[in-house]
């Protein structure tokens, strides 16, 4: 049983940064497509970015140029690294892992963490 844990949120100015991190226990997170996902107030949960078990990395249109994906093995880490924050990036951000290639569905992520909460003021 994969367990995760996501930390590094916050309340941050807009242009600003935050390294969010999501830590894996009881499977390593390199077997794994690895993802993080947002969900805004009202809002569906949306993919954000994934790292596939070869290191290809993957960005939803909004993020790209500013959101870094990376994992470090050794730590079984995650990390999602955002710069140049905006407004409409604050959600709770969650980190899940997945043995499917469909790196972007909700529904293909079998393990997932509690959330950390993202804020970005104007």
């Amino acid at each position: 049983q994969v367990q995760l844990v996501e930390s590094g949120g916050g309340l941050v100015q807009a242009g600003g940064s935050l390294r969010l991190s999501c830590t894996s226990s009881g499977g390593t997170s390199n077997r794994y497509t690895m993802g993080w996902f947002r969900q805004a107030p009202g809002k569906e949960r949306e993919f954000v970015a994934a790292i596939m078990w070869n290191d290809s990395t993957y960005y939803t249109d909004s993020v790209k140029g500013r959101f870094t994906i990376s994992r470090d093995n050794a730590k079984n880490t995650v990390l999602l690294q955002m710069n140049r924050l905006k407004a409409e990036d604050t959600a709770v951000y969650y980190c899940a892992a997945s043995m499917s290639s469909y790196y972007y569905m909700v529904h293909e992520y079998d393990y997932w963490g509690q959330g950390t909460q993202v804020t970005v003021s104007s």
